[in-house]
């Protein structure tokens, strides 16, 4: 074994002294360095690039470690990743020079990741299992199941048996003792058995021997040199990466000096035009979404910043109107590459809420934007908006306390995900923050426009251009009882020539008058525009058609039994009396169908509704060309599939009597009518007041 050196240098010694220091730090240790790195790879070209690497992210990782763990365990944290991206890299595996490899390394090579790992940190490169725990993620409980297994392959891998045949539960102590860390008792209680039980005697001997032989590798791996113009090449390719640093930062001052001479001009130009703004927060915001909105001159750049458990949050910016208040922030974790996001209804506390803002009005939604560059730039940093209610004051200050974030989770691809409503994790804590924020003027324009939708009356109200978002408010008449509008949507809404698209997470139904109902839409922000004219691209309409069926339910018939309703034929699987009673109905054929789903209720004997009706629904979502999608299986964004339509497959209902003991018998299903969607092109231009 290879004893592990402790090293006392502080991290913030080595990082003072820069790069250099931490190649000397590995000139000193290299020899340990070089057997770990060679135990997963496969020639000396790999081993350069790997030395290279490891000291290029050592110096880089430090100006952002804090000062918990020691300076090696850190390297060799580094070193390992290193290793396994070395490893697993097809344009290196590929190459023809491999070297020959002694006899310990082909049967390495053999184990599982997680059994090498342990093998190699632990008797090669000389670490406690309690580090080499820590290192490697995993209790030290299933470090020894690890080194355990690990040793088992490797003895089949050398050729000297294929298991151990000794009693299981005694496996646990073979590390141990051979360590001399296993207690007394156990100790004592492992010596009587092995005594008395001649496998175990043989088991734990083959053991000790392959422990030998790994014990004995390791002390020639003291004699083991290394190449003597290795850390030469390593630090030659070093010097030649700083050369071109050092090239860069003279060609951006030469560049800075140019900028001054065009930013001077710039100024004046702003003094006649305004035109500067724009072209400065091009270059001088990364999150697009907020570069927008700086360019128009809404709102300024704050830059809050508070941190908490090693996450830290920067409130970048504010901006204010009657719509909302949009909040943009950067959260950056400090010490392991995850990212978070607020969720306004969840950890978010305005302490001065009642004092400032409207509670009339309902928060916008606005998910994550994962596909944008500077969201997957860093995998420790985030950049996102939230809404809060809008001000009730012309300006004022937000008391905002954060005390949870969601994690994004990532996917095997590396690509973020998230879902609101799977299983979340969390990182909490305390960031509180005092905002100051002005409201922006917004303009309301009142419409006067009727149309129709499938015979159905629509009427445009208002439409208010506001500098964080357009709303458009317009109300349906659902007089008739034969067909109803539940839900409407509008796609999109073109206003001077410029379109402004849909939220499609912030359409709602905000009350009732006179019988019509009233919705409202937002869109994107209609920067400083003075409609002349509107026009408005409905998307889909969701519609209730009555359509009353009586099915007579015949026991004595058997099941299933099928029905004709809607152009499609609908079967009864099953009815099954009992506590609950259970009726099933299913209609897997969706193509060309009239409906989504059925609305329905069951009647007893004595045609009476039943009243204790639990119904369980499954279906299935296609597309505009009948594609199938599973979001559980192949989870694919919503806002991706063209005109998705989820259709009702199986009705699964439970019926339970009000008394307690009896079954309930069911003797019709009664069919109201039934939901269907419906995608539109229709094109409504509005005139405005």
């Amino acid at each position: 074994m290879i004893p592990a050196k402790k090293d006392p240098i502080p991290i913030t010694t080595i990082r003072e002294k820069g790069v250099e220091s931490i190649v000397d730090w590995f000139d000193q240790h290299k020899q340990s360095f070089y057997i770990l790195g060679w135990s997963y790879l496969k020639n000396q070209q790999q081993m350069e690039e790997l030395f290279y690497r490891s000291i290029v992210k050592v110096h880089k990782e430090l100006s952002r470690s804090k000062n918990e763990t020691s300076f090696e365990e850190r390297v060799t944290s580094i070193f390992i990743d290193t290793c396994r991206e070395l490893s697993n890299d097809r344009s290196l595996q590929d190459s023809e020079d491999v070297e020959p490899r002694q006899d310990l390394f082909k049967a390495l090579d053999q184990l599982k990741e997680y059994e090498r790992e342990a093998v190699i940190l632990t008797y090669i490169k000389g670490i406690s299992q309690e580090e080499t725990a820590h290192l490697l993620q995993v209790s030290v409980e299933q470090m020894k199941e690890h080194l355990f297994s690990g040793l088992q392959s490797l003895r089949k891998g050398m050729g000297e048996g294929s298991s151990f045949n000794g009693c299981k539960e005694y496996h646990q102590y073979y590390i141990d003792y051979l360590e001399r860390t296993l207690d007394r008792a156990k100790k004592v209680d492992f010596e009587v058995h092995i005594y008395h039980c001649q496998d175990c005697q043989e088991d734990f001997a083959a053991f000790q021997d392959i422990m030998l032989t790994l014990l004995n590798f390791t002390k020639k791996m003291k004699d083991f040199h290394v190449p003597s113009d290795f850390m030469e090449k390593v630090k030659a390719r070093l010097t030649e990466k700083e050369k071109h640093r050092q090239l860069k930062i003279k060609k951006r001052k030469r560049m800075g000096i140019v900028f001054a001479s065009v930013f001077a001009l710039l100024i004046g130009i702003e003094v006649f035009t305004g035109s500067f703004t724009k072209l400065y927060y091009t270059w001088a915001e990364e999150d697009q979404q907020l570069r927008a909105f700086l360019q128009q001159d809404l709102g300024k750049r704050l830059n809050l910043e508070a941190e908490s458990n090693g996450v830290k949050i920067k409130i970048k910016s504010a901006i204010a109107d009657d719509v909302q208040t949009l909040v943009f922030y950067e959260i950056e974790d400090t010490t392991e590459d995850n990212q978070y996001v607020i969720d306004s209804h969840e950890g978010v506390y305005v302490e001065n809420e009642s004092e400032i803002m409207s509670s009339e009005t309902n928060l916008m939604y606005y998910p994550p934007d994962l596909k944008s560059d500077v969201n997957n730039k860093e995998k420790n940093v985030f950049y996102g908006k939230m809404s809060l209610q809008p001000l009730t004051t012309d300006n004022g200050t937000i008391k905002l306390e954060i005390t949870k974030l969601k994690k994004l989770i990532r996917d095997s691809s590396g690509r973020n995900r998230f879902n609101p409503y799977e299983n979340t994790e969390y990182e909490t804590g305390k960031w509180n923050f005092e905002i100051p924020v002005t409201k922006q003027p917004s303009i309301e324009y009142a419409l006067d426009e009727v149309t129709e939708i499938e015979g159905i009356p629509v009427r445009f109200e208002k439409l208010t251009i506001a500098p964080t978002a357009t709303v458009l408010k317009y109300a349906i008449n659902n007089k008739q009882s034969k067909k109803r509008i539940e839900y409407l949507t509008v796609d999109n809404l073109e206003v001077n020539n410029k379109k402004v698209k849909a939220n499609i997470y912030d359409s709602s139904f905000i009350g009732e008058n006179t019988g019509w109902s009233i919705f409202q839409t937002h869109f994107d922000p209609l920067f400083g525009e003075k409609p002349k004219e509107v026009n408005a691209q409905f998307n889909y309409v969701n519609l209730t058609i009555e359509d009353p069926k009586t099915i007579e339910l015949d026991a004595s018939r058997g099941y299933p039994q099928t029905f004709e309703y809607g152009g499609s034929t609908i079967s009864i699987d099953k009815v099954e009396i009992g506590q609950p009673t259970i009726v099933v109905i299913r209609n897997d054929e969706i193509e060309n169908r009239a409906y989504d789903s059925l609305d329905l209720y069951i009647v007893d004997e004595d045609e009476n509704e039943i009243s204790s009706m639990e119904m369980n629904s499954e279906g299935v979502l296609v597309d505009k060309n009948g594609k199938k999608y599973d979001m559980y299986v192949n989870p694919v964004e919503y806002e991706e599939i063209e005109q998705p339509r989820y259709f009702s497959t199986v009705q699964n209902i439970q019926l339970q009597s009000n008394d307690a003991g009896e079954n309930v018998i069911p003797k019709k299903i009664k069919i109201n009518g039934y939901n269907t969607t419906k995608y539109l092109d229709d094109v409504v231009k509005i005139s405005l007041k």
